[in-house]
């Protein structure tokens, strides 16, 4: 049944309103219906509204012309009034009038007349309007100004007017100065007669002055200060500036608004700011002397702060912000006669200005303008780029000087007690936000910024502050009221919205290379001044401890005691140790969510775009595709700071603190760890995944780099029909670079643990990541062996076609006394299949194979010979050299004495012979640096030690972390300690000498002595110097620390750089620098020669391998030598232990992990009988092999000589 259904069969009724048959056979409607009827009213009524509308226009028409002709007859009839006036003077409009008016009424009248009826477009109204300004000249100079009403309501409508001629002159290219004279007298008469007025006018007064200054500047140079100046008996600059300034001169209600236009729209204009030319300085200083610069710093900052400082439309562009900045400049340095620069920070509105102003301009702009002190001096820096001329340089480089910096917080009232702590508060933030914005804008002058803020104000201009506290307490304490600080403090997940961007996203606009963050565009908020408080804290705070001892970092007072006489700057910068450890729960805090979250953080980026549409086969499509519009990122606001800034500033002092604590323990224990917020029970094999996804991410990476390098466009011109190719190339070059940090943004959200383990690794416990560094290497092993298993890995070898070939590279006959000799000459080729076991065959001088246990391939026996010989002191240059405390490290005049060498064999330099000396050298300490590896992969200790500075460098060079600059390594005062102790006790008294420095007569150069005679260890001292033109720059006080700072990064970084880099570059082929980066400098030296805790006798005891006679029966007893053995280890003292385990396994200490872990396992076999044998051990197996002696006192005796003689492989 149907669902329609009702239960009636009578049809219903069909209804047509429309006028036509409904049936399709039917014929169309004739026009009679109702639809045609409707049609035809409509198209009346739209006739009928369309002569409504004719008759309208008409009327108006009408209405207008009638009203023109009108005002036409008036205009035609008071200008024949206003000529009969002006004939009854006696002079015509072709002459220059000088006759007054007879009166104030008639001048008036006059004047109103002309408003009526001038018309600017009319050459003889302005002809008139030029002939009453000359007259008015003369009758006020005669009748005196007339004030009363209705004059400054008709001057301001005259005012109006001028201006209105002048923009027309300038938009019709008008430059000579004949042109514009005439109004620009009768505009100064103008703004004297109704300054107030003009203030209120004063946006539009100074874009119309603006545009007469740039079209007539060009052209001033043939009127300016010539004899007979040829228009109206005045100078045109003096003019022209008398009219610039005459309304901030008056004193009115609206000064300030003329202040405000004049710096946001007049300032910018280019003449103002051109090279240093003898007009546009005269043009510069005479504004400079009239103007109020405290009134025009002060309006500024207003504007600024109120409406934000794209208020004015001329501010848009970058080029005339940094005008503005130059020439707000150029202007506070001529009011104090270019001699007190520590002027410049003394007034707050100056602080406000420039900092915005800086914020607000991309640092690319004055990027080639400073000197990277980390650069090598070879290493030549880009060109500037924008638009920079000497005078714009010149000024924005005036304010990185140690009298502006330091003096920066020399007004404030840190110190005065009558200050409230909220406005002190309030004070540190305006302060902060000009240290950080000179931090930004010059980061290769970073450090010198820092010292500069650390010192304070010189002794020159210090005597007035003596009493006020350091900079790094004043900021600190500004830091640790900030809501900020107290909110991560508490709680690390609160940091994620206080550092979540305010703006997501952007337009997809014109392209532009930079774009303030939203924070320069709206009233800033209280949360931002926090930010920069806090992140001037850290900079500064990092750079104090780069130059602070172990004992002035623990000798720090609480706050309240600070007035020690005997105390140095640096103490006084100290922290109470109390204080620092609630600076370090907060910079944990804030860390932690910066690496864990950060996916929570960062926005997502735009999506790629597609070239699959219809578009991508347009004409203009064959260009390169429109880069979408970039927004510099920021944290908190803080324009140009991103998120990696603020982690590597974090990472870098966190890492600082942390080898403070690890050298003398002031902490509480387990404080830096955050295994609270892991679900530690799976904390491992999630790290090992997270390993996974970073290696194929990484192959992905290395493909697109692989295609980047065989697709090179060639931009030249093509064969017709290839543009649509060479545009799809291009696209796919976009492609992958947008491919790849997405790809990085991805690691960066599903590997978290790894960010915190590469960066902060002090967060886990060391076992913990000592068992995540074996996971990662067994992971290794298994995709480069199919098994962590050496055999599986000959098996498989065996069935491969060049299973014979590879067999041979991974075998190598060694000498000995020629161990790294000849092992470097068989295995370097071998690059990073030295991780593939290896077989080592030990010859003696005869070239016979000597008898041993191989102990399956993996040579431990070879490794520690390898490195024994390879830091074993010689008669020639030595790879590696020792500090007092026997600690190795690169030498570091390695490269220089064998440069010597060369020298006296009179091998020219450059020639072919002496690069490939070199570069074998470079070989050589590469290949010990896989050696190391080597020893780390296959988990084997060796007893060797190097110098904590050295080993700082492994974990925190070349890395692939978030911000491996800033936590890469920094050398400090307190490494060259490790390195030479008489240089650091030299430099530590130079720092803290209270007399006159240049008593020593520095400079800041560098002298190293090489060996040039290693028999007779006779020497040659070679100069360098330490930055450019170091030997004429003398060490002073105020300069020392710099010194300091360069003399610790000479010696411990750049001169051993080539021998170090070339070592690391080694041990990153074996090992990940990833991987080294979850370690400090201690435990990777636990890492390489096991733990220097107690030897744990029980713990080897389980863990031993028996064999012969010596293997433990059915019924589970030890034989009765063995339990001897035991008794006699149970009696020994440590260092006995560690003798006898150094005699059986090379090394004196035990593995982190016990001794389950180590390879291979210690064992224990039978040597026969003879009582007066001695016990021998076969260390590349790890095993002793004890003679079954019957009594405790021969075992004691005998295994104590074996042990203290050195006997081993050679007596078994």
């Amino acid at each position: 049944m149907f669902q329609t259904f009702s239960g009636s069969t009578r049809r219903p009724r069909q209804v047509n309103l429309g006028g036509r048959k409904s049936h399709v056979f039917g014929s169309p409607g004739t026009g009679a219906g109702s639809q045609a009827a409707l049609d035809r009213a409509q198209q009346e009524r739209m006739q009928r509204q369309r002569e409504r509308e004719i008759l309208s226009a008409t009327r108006t028409l009408q209405r207008v012309w009638r009203g023109h002709s009108s005002r036409q007859k008036v205009s035609a009839w008071l200008r024949n009034e206003w000529d009969t006036v002006e004939k009854q003077s006696g002079t015509s409009l072709a002459e220059v009038a000088t006759t007054p008016y007879a009166s104030e009424a008639e001048s008036l009248a006059q004047l109103q007349k002309i408003l009526r009826f001038a018309s600017i477009r009319s050459e003889d109204d302005l002809a008139r309007i030029q002939h009453y300004g000359q007259r008015q000249i003369a009758s006020v100079q005669t009748l005196g100004n007339p004030t009363r009403e209705p004059w400054p309501l008709v001057y301001l409508r005259l005012q109006k007017m001028i201006l209105t001629i002048l923009e027309r002159r300038t938009n019709a290219g008008k430059t000579d100065w004949s042109d514009y004279a005439p109004f620009m007298t009768i505009l100064n008469l103008l703004v004297r007669q109704i300054p107030a007025e003009t203030s209120q006018n004063a946006p539009r007064f100074y874009r119309t002055l603006s545009l007469v200054v740039a079209s007539v500047f060009s052209t001033l140079v043939q009127h300016t200060g010539a004899a007979t100046p040829p228009i109206e008996g005045r100078d045109p600059l003096k003019l022209i500036v008398e009219t610039v300034v005459m309304p901030l001169k008056h004193v009115t209600s609206y000064t300030l608004n003329a202040y405000e236009a004049f710096g946001c729209i007049f300032m910018t204009i280019p003449r103002l700011s051109t090279e240093t030319t003898s007009l546009s300085q005269h043009f510069r200083d005479l504004l400079a002397e009239s103007i109020n610069y405290k009134l025009l710093a002060n309006s500024i900052a207003t504007v600024f702060k109120s409406s934000g400082i794209f208020a004015y439309a001329e501010l848009a562009g970058e080029s005339a912000r940094l005008r503005l900045l130059s020439s707000f400049i150029y202007f506070h340095r001529y009011a104090h006669n270019f001699h007190s620069p520590e002027a410049y920070t003394a007034h707050h509105d100056f602080v406000t200005v420039v900092s915005v102003l800086l914020n607000s301009l991309p640092n690319s702009i004055i990027e080639g303008l400073t000197t990277d002190t980390d650069r090598p001096a070879d290493v030549t820096s880009a060109p500037p780029s924008g638009p920079i001329n000497e005078f714009l340089q010149e000024q924005i480089m005036s304010l990185v000087n140690q009298e502006s910096v330091g003096s920066l917080l020399s007004n404030s009232s840190r110190s005065a007690a009558d200050t409230s702590e909220g406005d002190k508060v309030e004070e540190a933030r305006q302060l902060s936000n000009y240290a950080l914005a000179l931090l930004r804008f010059f980061p290769r002058r970073g450090d010198e910024i820092r010292m500069w803020l650390y010192l304070g104000p010189t002794n020159t201009t210090s005597s007035h502050v003596s009493g006020n506290m350091p900079a790094i307490r004043f900021f600190w304490d500004a830091t640790k009221q900030s809501s900020i600080f107290i909110t991560i403090f508490r709680d690390s997940r609160a940091a994620i919205g206080l550092l979540k961007p305010k703006r997501e996203g952007s337009s997809a606009g014109g392209f532009t290379s930079w774009e303030p963050p939203t924070s320069l565009t709206q009233q800033t908020p209280r949360t931002d001044d926090e930010w920069r408080v806090i992140l001037v804290f850290l900079e500064l705070y990092t750079f104090v401890l780069k130059v602070m001892d172990d004992e002035e970092f623990f000798s720090a007072c609480p706050a309240s005691s600070s007035a020690v006489s005997t105390s140095t700057v640096t103490r006084d910068n100290a922290l109470p140790l109390a204080e620092v450890k609630d600076l370090t729960t907060f910079l944990k805090n804030l860390g932690f969510t910066l690496y864990f979250n950060a996916s929570d953080i960062t926005t997502s980026e735009d999506r790629a775009p597609n070239p699959t549409g219809l578009s991508f086969f347009r004409a203009q499509n064959n260009l390169e595709p429109e880069p979408e519009k970039k927004t510099e990122p920021s944290v908190g606001g803080v324009a140009g700071l991103s998120l990696d800034y603020v982690k590597g500033l974090v990472t870098g002092l966190l890492r600082m603190l942390y080898e403070r604590d690890s050298r003398r323990k002031f902490l509480p224990p387990n404080h830096w760890l955050m295994t609270s917020r892991f679900d530690m029970t799976g904390f491992i094999p999630a790290v090992v995944e997270e390993e996974e996804s970073r290696h194929k991410i990484e192959e992905e990476d290395a493909e697109d780099v692989e295609l980047d390098g065989e697709e090179d466009i060639d931009d030249t011109p093509q064969l017709i029909g290839t543009s649509r190719t060479q545009h799809q190339r291009r696209l796919e070059r976009i492609q992958r670079q947008q491919r790849k940090a997405s790809r990085r943004r991805y690691l960066q959200a599903v590997a978290p643990r790894l960010e915190i383990l590469q960066n902060m690794p002090f967060f886990i416990p060391f076992t913990t990541r000592v068992q995540i560094f074996r996971e990662f290497v067994n992971l290794d092993m298994t995709k480069r062996r199919g098994s962590a298993d050496p055999e599986m890995w000959r098996i498989r070898l065996m069935h491969r076609p060049d299973g014979t070939h590879q067999f041979e590279r991974h075998h190598a006959k060694i000498r000995r006394e020629h161990e790294f000799e000849d092992a470097f000459n068989q295995f370097y080729p071998l690059g990073q299949g030295l991780k593939e076991p290896i077989q080592i065959t030990f010859v003696d001088q005869f070239d016979t194979a000597e008898a041993g246990i191989d102990g399956g391939g993996v040579t431990k026996e070879f490794l520690t010979s390898v490195t024994n010989r390879a830091f074993m002191p010689s008669d020639t240059v030595d790879l590696f050299v020792e500090n007092d405390q026997h600690l190795l490290y690169p030498n570091p005049s390695a490269i220089e004495e064998h440069q010597e060498i060369l020298k006296q064999l009179k091998v020219p330099e450059r020639s072919p012979e002496a690069r490939a000396y070199m570069q074998e050298i470079l070989q050589r300490y590469e290949f010990l640096g896989r050696i190391i590896g080597k020893c780390l992969y296959e988990g084997i200790l060796i007893d060797i030690n190097f110098a904590p500075f050295f080993l700082r460098k492994w974990a925190l060079t070349g890395g692939t972390g978030s911000a491996p600059k800033e936590s890469g390594y920094r050398p400090t005062l307190n490494e060259l300690r490790d390195l030479d102790e008489g240089l650091y006790q030299g430099l530590h008294q130079l720092k803290n000498y209270t007399g006159d420095v240049e008593d020593f007569s520095l400079n800041f150069t560098v002298t190293d002595n090489v060996v040039t005679d290693h028999t007779t260890k006779a020497t040659r001292a070679i100069t360098k110097e330490l930055k450019p033109g170091g030997s004429n720059i003398p060490v002073t006080n105020q300069n020392r620390l710099v010194y300091i700072s360069y003399m610790a990064r000479h010696r411990l970084q750049n001169q051993p750089y080539l021998q170090t880099s070339a070592f690391l570059r080694g041990l990153s082929s074996m090992i990940q620098p990833s991987w080294l980066s979850m370690f400090n400098h201690s435990e990777l030296q636990t890492l390489i020669s096991g733990t220097s805790s107690s030897v744990d006798i029980e713990d080897l005891r389980r863990n031993t391998l028996y064999g012969g006679t010596y293997v433990i029966g059915d019924d589970g007893l030890e034989h009765p030598t063995v339990q001897l053995f035991w008794q006699v280890m149970h009696s020994f003292s440590d260092d006995e232990r560690r003798a006898v385990l150094k005699f059986v396994t090379s090394t004196p200490r035990a593995p982190l992990l016990g001794f389950a872990t180590l390879n291979p396992r210690f064992s224990i076999r039978d040597a026969g009988s003879d009582q007066e044998r001695l016990p021998s051990t076969s260390t590349c197996v790890n095993l002793l092999k004890l003679p079954m002696y019957r009594d405790e006192k021969t075992l004691k005796e005998k295994l104590l000589y074996s042990a203290f003689s050195g006997a081993g492989f050679d007596l078994s």
